[in-house]
């Protein structure tokens, strides 16, 4: 992807030898020059930048509405559980999340909350009740993680099935790759997350990472932007899947799905997990929600 050219050698071919480049080359192609690779990029698309905060603000709640209606149209939701957070980029120490009980596929930008540092809603919508746990784990990770822009959690099928497991997934596709060794467990559960301590615990688990498996709770995942947070979740909750399915098949026949190389891995992830890939892939769930709803959610 060209998003990546920051990642391609000079002028290197996969041995690591100094060659001509051929023309017609991908920019991250081994072999890539890293000027050539930067000239493709120029036209590359990328997040809006901002001039007036409170306009990106405004933006932002929108996307951010459109991140629930994407998750209620994948079926994430279960009952009142779940929740995605936007760090407000005008007061940056509160966020902006879902009023707690709204389903996701009704919520509109005028229905999002903003929550302060001591988990008070101090402005959003007409419902203005306010998920603990939702503040427990968020504020803990905003607070530990300056970078992250938004944190997305619920307890999708495949992936609280996974988190059963105790297990990180394993880079079985050229998905998973992305998540090569940027993901942990946090390997404990009390139950719902109602305490201070446990939500530190889990941004300290986290630590740098871009998605966590809560042990027999569900997926986490973090983001510079709420696309890249929303395309992370939606591809590891299929990566949690597509493992079980892989596990089982191969189970059946007294085999182990084949494990990708640590060195293919690694090259894969600088390919399709950065966060420039992150919030690229999310563009067309995005652009296919608005068309469905004709912009509805930005009401």
């Amino acid at each position: 992807m060209a998003p990546h050219a920051e990642d391609a050698p000079e002028g290197l071919n996969s041995n690591g030898n100094t060659e001509p480049v051929n023309a017609g080359e991908a920019p991250l192609e081994p072999g890539v020059k890293k000027n050539i690779a930067r000239g493709k990029m120029l036209d590359f698309p990328r997040p809006p930048k901002f001039d007036d905060k409170y306009a990106e603000r405004e933006y932002l709640k929108g996307r951010l509405a459109a991140a629930f209606r994407i998750f209620g149209k994948n079926g994430f939701d279960e009952g009142v559980a779940g929740h995605i957070t936007l760090r407000d980029p005008v007061q940056t120490d509160t966020f902006w999340v879902n009023p707690f009980g709204v389903a996701f596929s009704h919520i509109n930008k005028s229905d999002l909350i903003q929550v302060n540092a001591q988990g008070k809603v101090i402005d959003g919508g007409e419902v203005r009740l306010l998920n603990t746990a939702a503040y427990m784990i968020h504020h803990a990770v905003h607070e530990a993680r300056p970078d992250v822009m938004c944190a997305a959690h619920s307890h999708s099928i495949y992936g609280r099935t996974w988190c059963s497991l105790g297990r990180k997934i394993d880079t079985l596709t050229q998905d998973a790759c992305a998540f090569h060794d940027d993901h942990v467990v946090y390997d404990s559960f009390n139950g719902v997350v109602l305490a201070e301590t446990e939500g530190k615990q889990i941004a300290e688990a986290l630590g740098q990472k871009k998605a966590a498996l809560l042990q027999s709770h569900g997926l986490l995942t973090v983001g510079h932007t709420i696309e890249e947070a929303v395309f992370w979740f939606v591809s590891l909750e299929k990566c949690c899947h597509s493992q079980l399915m892989a596990e089982a098949a191969a189970g059946s026949r007294g085999e182990k799905p084949i494990v990708i190389d640590d060195e293919t891995a690694e090259y894969t992830c600088r390919n399709v997990g950065s966060h420039r890939a992150g919030w690229f892939s999310a563009k067309p769930m995005f652009d296919q929600i608005h068309r469905e709803t004709g912009g509805a959610y930005l009401q």
